[in-house]
């Protein structure tokens, strides 16, 4: 039969799915579908040949025509059996390619007409080297995939028609069915093996790209096992040599910790919990850091231990006096809380929150505290503090995260039962960072503070047994919930009988050592520090008084280093040479009785103060001017006052009318220092009375109390700071509200023989005892 003329066949078709068979191919199939198995059929009848197509989509069960490749293999059924689950198994053997032609019209098979593709056999060079290139590149791609046996390779070689080789290979290469497909449909040899060659490269490179991939991650996966096994051998030849071996020398340690620390159980449930993640970690994570350090600061915390408390009140009261001159409410409130202790064992540590102005000894009684009940002392300065996480820590999410201050207290006292000084407790502040003094809300509170939770642990700590002493300069810094919680005690200031107690018994020697003196070194007598006291201080407490000490000590040290003299004797003649002039007055008694000006008495934070009140009256139009930096409730008391005099003033003796005709001037030195509250009310009515009736106000009388348009007398506070600062002035005679007359008991008792205290309820008496001599009205 010529090449020219193709034979036309008519055959049933078989469409395959997901499979392609080549001429000289022969391999077994599954057949199940109806249609496929009724084509078989007829193949069996007729001359057991059949045609084989492929589908384009494998998932299609009744294929169209546009379903299926135009070009197929004309194929021989060997062989046919029927399986048990009702499909046939077919032994088929690829005779030629073939073309479908046309579909011919049957319900039952697919039928079609097939034109016979031949093959034309040409042998030249080029077919040669093509067919050995085609060879060289499959044994390449033998060695690279592991899915083609090599015996494979030895059946290829010995095939010599170029077209069947193609076809055998491409049968064994991994290729989609579409490339397949084009391989079958390219019936010309040369083009064929060309066709075959790209594929093979392309799977070569692929076959390359996906070992490189294979080893790189084999090298990864046995540099890690290597380093393991390094590891475990270092931790073998540690474990020869006694060393402790990393992470799990580490857990070792701490687990030994853990066992002599004698922590409560639930700490000790999160402690072990914690070691066994540490162990888990790798060395070099940085998450092991932070758990170490927590680990750290839970077994470092004084869970369970605890100083005994030392409850001898006698010697208690000997710690005291020795440490403290006056200061009897204080001392008396730690006694009473020993002898409390004493009786019931156990109670809720109490809070103290002592007031008073600076330098009288605040921070020092808490020490004192801590010693006499023979406790740990821990002081925290609150001065300035903004930040709520300072109280209650950081979470342990935060980079360099720590606990709080209370927390951190707690570890370096060692205890769980110290005395906590929180210091300056009115100067904190708040900002965007929270609000700290309502972090101290659940310290202070012992209601709440057994179970106090800082973010940092994160496990509930028992400050009940903590003494807390709190410290402050004013009382309304604080805010009111936290005052509600603390228990007050004032510490008013010391009188000048009682400051030179202090300097004689502790000052003087305390700075006579620190200065590398000795008493035969440097001598004084009282006058002279009681002149230090009058002329060069003028304050509550003695910290100002301590600095002039000092500095006497340190001029003397001079002086005998110097080698002029071996010994120093200070004088109340030779002071100035060492403290220069007198920096304050000693008294405002030696002055006359003067027309419009009173004493006037004012409480500031660091003590009482004496302040001079004038009035002048001068022609005019009724203009009242009030000077002297005066804040709002002294100028409306100011008010008040020229209204009471106006009222009264028939009865005074003045003109109905005074006020229409003069101007009134009211002046409070010192100019500078700003003065609020209306305590002297009083005061200032005292003194328009004076400079309108024109009659003298005694020297030697002071007076505090607030004035009401009716002219009563009112009370007010801060009687005891006032009084020594009138007793310091060399004022006699102090008028005083009726209402403070409860408050007297508070004033030394020193002070009290020297003064006399006047209980006033209306401005009447007032004049009675302020003016020379009484009103005359007419």
């Amino acid at each position: 039969m010529g090449p020219n003329k193709p034979k036309i066949r008519r055959l049933p078709l078989l469409p395959l799915r997901g499979l392609l068979v080549y001429p000289s191919m022969v391999l077994h199939l599954d057949v199940g579908r109806e249609k496929s198995v009724k084509a078989l059929e007829q193949a069996m009848v007729d001359d057991e040949m059949i045609l084989l197509c492929s589908q384009s989509e494998i998932n299609i069960e009744e294929p169209q025509k546009d379903d299926i490749y135009q070009v197929g293999t004309i194929t021989k059924v060997k062989q046919m059996l029927k399986l048990p689950n009702g499909t046939i198994r077919v032994l088929v053997e690829g005779v030629m390619r073939g073309e479908i032609v046309e579909y011919i019209a049957n319900a039952e098979y697919y039928e079609v007409t097939v034109k016979e593709l031949s093959e034309q056999v040409t042998t030249d060079s080029e077919i040669d080297a093509l067919m050995r290139t085609v060879l060289s590149q499959f044994e390449h791609y033998i060695n690279l995939s592991k899915k083609v046996t090599p015996e494979t390779l030895s059946a290829v070689s010995d095939i010599e028609e170029p077209g069947r080789l193609a076809d055998v290979i491409t049968s064994h290469l991994s290729l989609k069915i579409k490339d397949k497909q084009e391989i079958l449909e390219t019936v010309e040899v040369r083009a064929r093996l060309e066709k075959l060659l790209n594929f093979l490269n392309n799977e070569r490179e692929v076959l390359e790209l996906e070992r490189k991939i294979n080893q790189r991650v084999k090298k990864q996966m046995e540099k890690t096992q290597k380093e393991y096994f390094l590891r475990e051998q270092m931790k073998a030849i540690q474990k020869e040599l006694g060393d402790k071996e990393g992470r799990a020398g580490e857990a070792e340690e701490l687990r030994t910790q853990l066992e002599e620390a004698g922590v409560p159980d639930k700490v000790r449930e999160k402690i072990e919990k914690e070691i066994d993640r540490l162990e888990k970690m790798p060395a070099t994570s940085a998450e092991g850091a932070v758990i170490r350090n927590y680990v750290d600061w839970l077994l470092a915390l004084p869970w369970s231990k605890r100083t005994e408390d030392d409850l001898d009140i006698k010697k208690a009261e000997d710690v005291l006096n020795d440490d403290h001159y006056g200061l009897e409410k204080p001392k008396e409130r730690v006694l009473e809380y020993l002898a409390v202790q004493r009786l019931v064992q156990k109670m809720k540590g109490p809070i103290l929150c002592l007031v008073g102005p600076p330098g009288v000894g605040k921070t020092s009684i808490a020490r004192s505290i801590a010693r006499s009940l023979n406790r740990k002392f821990i002081r925290i300065s609150l001065g300035g503090v903004r930040d709520e996480a300072e109280i209650r820590g950081h979470r342990r999410t935060y980079v360099g995260a720590m606990p709080g201050r209370i927390i951190q207290g707690l570890k370096n006292a060692g205890s769980n039962n110290p005395v906590m000084l929180l210091d300056e407790i009115d100067k904190m502040a708040m900002d965007f960072r929270g609000d700290p003094a309502s972090a101290l809300l659940e310290v202070l509170d012992p209601e709440q503070n057994g179970t106090f939770s800082d973010h940092y642990i994160e496990l509930p700590f028992d400050l009940s047994n903590v003494m807390f002493v709190t410290t402050a300069n004013a009382v309304h810094n604080i805010p009111r919930p936290l005052l509600d919680r603390m228990e007050m005690l004032y510490i008013p200031g010391y009188t000048e009988i009682e400051k030179l107690q202090i300097a004689l018994r502790y000052l003087l020697p305390k700075q006579i050592k620190d200065h590398g003196l000795t008493e035969e070194q440097m001598r004084t007598d009282e006058a002279t520090l009681m002149k230090v006291i009058r002329e060069y201080t003028r304050e509550a407490g003695v910290r100002n008084l301590e600095q002039q000490i000092a500095t006497i000590c340190r001029k003397s040290a001079k002086v005998i280093v110097s080698g002029d003299q071996q010994t120093v004797t200070i004088t109340a003649d030779n002071l100035k040479e060492y403290l220069g002039p007198a920096k304050f007055r000693v008294s405002l008694a030696d002055q006359e009785d003067q027309v419009g000006a009173v004493n006037g008495l004012a409480w500031t934070e660091v003590g009482g103060d004496t302040l001079v009140i004038e009035v002048t009256v001068m022609p005019g139009n009724g203009k009242l001017t009030l000077t002297g930096k005066l804040g709002d409730v002294m100028k409306e008391s100011a008010q008040a006052a020229f209204s009471y005099t106006r009222s009264k003033a028939e009865q005074l003796g003045i003109a109905s009318d005074f006020h229409e005709k003069n101007d009134i001037h009211i002046h409070i030195p010192e100019g500078a220092i700003p003065k609020d509250g209306p305590s002297a009310g009083i005061t200032m009515a005292t003194a328009l009375i004076s400079a309108l009736t024109n009659i003298p106000v005694s020297k030697s009388v002071a007076m505090t109390g607030e004035i009401t348009l009716r002219g009563r007398v009112l009370p007010i506070g801060g009687l005891k700071e006032k009084s020594l600062a009138a007793h310091r002035a060399g004022v006699k005679k102090i008028l005083l509200p009726k209402d403070n007359e409860k408050d007297l008991q508070e004033i030394p008792e020193t002070v009290r023989q020297e003064l006399t205290f006047v209980p006033v309820h209306h401005m009447d008496q007032v004049l009675e005892h302020a003016l020379v001599r009484p009103v005359s009205i007419g």
